[in-house]
């Protein structure tokens, strides 16, 4: 095992601010890279707003999303600033921005302006709806992308409107995908010797996530249209979520599984029932399908014998756990997907643990959420050689913002 991180000497310029762009150099700070946040003066990062908060306003979503990191916050449109800036972006090996397309251009560090700075610098620009294509100008957040990629409308009850899922799945997923193209991007630097500009979106992201929808539609000429079918699949069955004796139960029967789920009900008749011996019969008799595998699960005491019949024949199923039971579940906390930390001003929090598991690093680095501009000195004095009085000339002229939240 290696006492270094994996990313140990990778410097990273960050002006992202939210969600999508954060989660990416918080997967690189949690792998040992130096990330400088580069925060907009006099308030900072948004997300510094955001619940929960603590009655020193130090929020919990921040620190969840920017722990490791290092705080510059800065008048970025002063050109005394952009020097600063510019000066920075030649010592590091990656710039990451997730303003909408032009704003960073307009601020003076366009990938043209960046490549001419540092030629070995990657540059990362995360966005709604991508740098090009008639959307891009347009502002977006994650439900915004959703919608466009047809996503919104598979989701929710046939009869009813769309739903939304109570949680940043595409900021995290396009965080997560911006984070592995940097990774094969410094790959390519580190042989070629040359950087180059990576036009990471929310849409796009989100459209590669349709596994089934796409393709079936196409590629039946349109006989297999994507819907809405409430708590259950519409392609697969049984598939979904069904009431067991206490609460939800989730079971996911694929083809090869449905004898062996017929078996466990003591049911072996429906594998050759013209109702259910198909997965196009299941599907149209879907309804007497739920009700005999509820009318099944019912005859147990709680779920968690229900779920047990199931497991032991190994057909896939699951408790629908609550966000507080999940957070509490045995599993989740000895691999470490749910995390105990300690801030400052919070104290001790449980939050989302790191996903990416490395045999040569299992050791999780001791990582703390910055206060608004707490590393100004820090940064100028140390990557720049900046005087202490240039320093203070700068916070007189108010170019450098810092508070302690």
């Amino acid at each position: 095992m290696s006492s270094q991180p994996i990313l140990d000497g990778y410097k990273i310029i960050d002006f992202t601010q939210y969600l999508a762009g954060p989660t990416a150099t918080r997967l690189m700070a949690e792998m040992g890279a130096e990330i400088i946040k580069v925060e907009m003066s006099p308030y900072g990062d948004p997300s510094r707003s955001f619940p929960y908060r603590s009655k020193e306003k130090r929020s919990a979503y921040f620190v969840q999303q920017n722990r490791g990191k290092k705080s510059l916050c800065i008048d970025i449109k002063n050109e005394q600033s952009k020097q600063v800036l510019a000066d920075l972006i030649k010592e590091c090996d990656v710039l990451i921005e997730n303003f909408a397309p032009g704003v960073i251009g307009r601020i003076g560090f366009s990938w043209e302006e960046v490549h001419k700075l540092n030629p070995k610098l990657v540059m990362c620009s995360i966005s709604a709806f991508g740098q090009t294509g008639p959307l891009s100008h347009l502002p977006g957040f994650d439900y915004i992308a959703q919608a466009y990629a047809g996503v919104t409308s598979v989701i929710g009850e046939p009869d009813s409107p769309p739903s939304l899922p109570m949680l940043g799945i595409g900021d995290v997923t396009t965080g997560v995908h911006a984070a592995g193209a940097l990774s094969f991007a410094l790959l390519d630097a580190h042989r070629t010797g040359v950087g180059q500009h990576l036009d990471i979106s929310l849409l796009d992201c989100y459209f590669h996530q349709h596994e089934v929808n796409v393709q079936a539609y196409s590629a039946s000429k349109g006989k297999i249209v994507p819907r809405r079918n409430g708590s259950h699949h519409y392609a697969v069955a049984p598939t979904g979520i069904f009431q067991g004796p206490q609460g939800y139960i989730m079971i996911l029967a694929l083809l090869h599984q449905w004898p062996v789920l017929c078996k466990a009900m003591g049911r072996e008749d429906l594998t050759d029932d013209p109702l259910f011996g198909t997965n196009e019969a299941r599907l149209e008799n879907l309804k007497q399908l739920i009700v005999v595998i509820e009318g099944w699960l019912q005859r147990f005491a709680t779920d968690e014998d229900a779920i047990a019949a199931l497991q032991a024949v190994r057909v896939p199923v699951a408790p629908v756990l609550t966000v507080p039971q999940a957070i509490d579940h045995p599993h989740h906390r000895a691999r470490g997907t749910v995390r105990t930390v300690k801030d400052r001003l919070l104290g001790e929090f449980d939050m989302p643990g790191m996903p990416l598991k490395f045999s040569n690093h299992p050791d999780l680095l001791p990582l703390e959420a910055p206060f608004l501009g707490e590393q100004n000195r820090e940064i100028l004095s140390e990557w720049l050689s900046y005087s202490d009085d240039q320093i203070s000339a700068l916070e007189d002229a108010g170019i450098l913002t810092s508070k302690p939240h």
